[in-house]
């Protein structure tokens, strides 16, 4: 197991690596600068400003400079935000993402168990075919329109919640349920497409023959049998998620890291936009790492291999 983890934690330095190397890249190559605007510059002040941030230095010396610095855990300074590093900005955001994020997969796992168990238990039933029409609508709805649906039809007809704040838990129930919703939907039909396969295998009408509970054979056999595809996805999904869906901050004012995310594209912030990725990227290799040593508890097949 020990081995294993070590292989991992390689590859995740090295998938972390490789993102902030193509990440530099293409920040370099894509045209216009970070001080272009539609009001022009005198050239004195551009040249003082790319020799502050060191873009006046090769651009090969600038890559050093920056991996140097994020092997020090610094992420440069913004562009943007004058009075702020991208580093104190990522830990001030990087929490209310979190959150946000932990309540999306939190409501998603809450909506996908249940309905995938009834779908694949009622297999071409009304309740089968009632889970799978919601869920494909909870697919197909983008998250943006669904949050301005949820904004006019909860906050703006009904007046039950407000929105634009994130000060309470009530704030956070619209943006986690449009965070949540695609989510859902998703791992509630790929739950019922497995469950459906596993239902048909022998090992669960051997343990029906034994008269076991139908609760059990569902809660123990079958859905445990069933969750390796769910975990499989459940990595890149919640890193996604715990990073928070730049869509959904910016649709609700939500501070979070998201909203300067989209900020730092527009304002071609690179040290803002590379923080982030490599944020992104580093939770990304976290979840899949947490979710290959879920394999070895769900299945004990690949715990022994």
């Amino acid at each position: 197991m020990i081995t294993l983890l070590l292989k991992r934690l390689f590859h995740g330095i090295l998938v972390i690596w490789v993102v902030a190397t193509l990440t530099f890249a293409l920040l370099r190559v894509a045209p216009g600068g970070p001080f272009d605007s539609e009001r022009k510059l005198p050239p004195e002040v551009i040249a003082n400003l790319e020799a502050k941030y060191h873009l006046d230095e090769p651009v090969w010396q600038q890559y050093l400079r920056y991996l140097s610095g994020i092997a020090q855990g610094d992420f440069g300074p913004s562009y943007k935000y004058l009075d702020r590093g991208v580093s104190a900005i990522i830990a001030d955001t990087l929490p209310t993402s979190a959150v946000l994020g932990g309540l999306a997969i939190l409501f998603a796992l809450l909506i996908a168990l249940p309905a995938g168990l009834l779908a694949a238990y009622f297999r071409n039933s009304a309740i089968d075919r009632l889970c799978m029409f919601v869920a494909t609508l909870g697919i197909s709805l983008p998250n943006f329109l669904l949050g301005a649906f949820l904004i006019w039809l909860v906050a703006l007809k009904l007046g039950w919640l407000q929105v634009g704040r994130w000060d309470d838990g009530l704030s956070a129930i619209l943006p986690m349920i449009t965070l949540g919703a695609a989510p859902a939907a998703y791992l509630a039909a790929l739950l019922r497409s497995t469950l459906i396969e596993t239902l048909g295998e022998d090992f669960v009408r051997t343990a029906r023959a034994k008269g076991l509970k139908e609760s059990v054979v569902l809660g123990k056999h079958a859905l445990c049998h069933s969750l390796i595809p769910v975990l499989t996805v459940m990595g890149p999904l919640a890193a996604a998620l715990l990073t928070g869906s730049f869509v959904v901050e910016y649709v609700f004012a939500i501070p979070g890291m998201g909203r300067f995310f989209i900020t730092a594209v527009t304002d071609r912030d690179y040290p803002l936009i590379m923080g982030v990725t490599l944020v992104y990227t580093a939770l990304l290799v976290c979840t899949n790492l947490l979710v290959d040593l879920l394999y070895g508890y769900v299945d004990p097949r690949i715990r022994v291999q």
